[in-house]
């Protein structure tokens, strides 16, 4: 697979002139997958999953404000959720797309939020994902952080020892109100 998409990107690069945003592009991707933890099958769906099932739930719940994340095929909702029917319709969404494995519904039933709060969320989920990069005692890009209403959901494929290192760094960060670790472990080469 890596070497078909080399290959790709060479001719690419050779054939079409003005691409240079194409092939650099698909070079960080490959390169992403590549330290990533997940399979390039897990990596693909993940992607899938979030893009067809946020536009299912935007199209059938358009009152509501649902964060959609999938990592490893587990998905994670969070937002707020125009009603309790509106909660649990997110969350069959979610269930019912394919390869799907797991649904965290972390929905608050509760007024959508304000441009402020999500400004401060993303700025949170920012900060945290800054600190995370030093990668003391953890793989940075093995976990994937989702802010809301200062709540820092972490997932990821990690050891009990990484999470538990990754989850301190996010606590410690100043703002984070709460740490919920969704992490799905794996064990270490001493074989924890």
């Amino acid at each position: 697979m890596k070497l078909r998409a080399l290959v790709l990107a060479s001719v690419c690069a050779a054939t079409l002139s003005g691409c240079v945003a194409l092939v650099a592009g698909g070079a960080a991707t490959g390169a992403l997958v590549a330290s990533d933890r997940r399979t390039s099958g897990a990596y693909v769906d993940d992607q899938s999953i979030e893009m067809k099932a946020a536009r299912q739930v935007a199209d059938k719940l358009p009152s509501s404000h649902v964060n959609l994340t999938s990592y490893n095929r587990t998905v994670l909702l969070s937002g707020e959720a125009a009603s309790d029917a509106a909660r649990a319709g997110a969350e069959m969404i979610a269930r019912s797309q394919p390869n799907v494995q797991r649904v965290y519904n972390y929905l608050v039933v509760a007024p959508v939020s304000g441009i402020t709060e999500r400004s401060n969320d993303t700025w949170l989920t920012s900060k945290v994902r800054a600190r995370l990069l030093d990668g003391k005692g953890y793989p940075p890009n093995a976990i994937k952080v989702v802010s809301e209403r200062g709540v820092v959901y972490m997932l990821g494929l990690v050891t009990r020892a990484e999470g538990e290192a990754a989850a301190r760094v996010a606590s410690e960060t100043s703002g984070v109100q709460q740490v919920v670790t969704l992490y799905e472990y794996i064990a270490d080469v001493a074989g924890q």
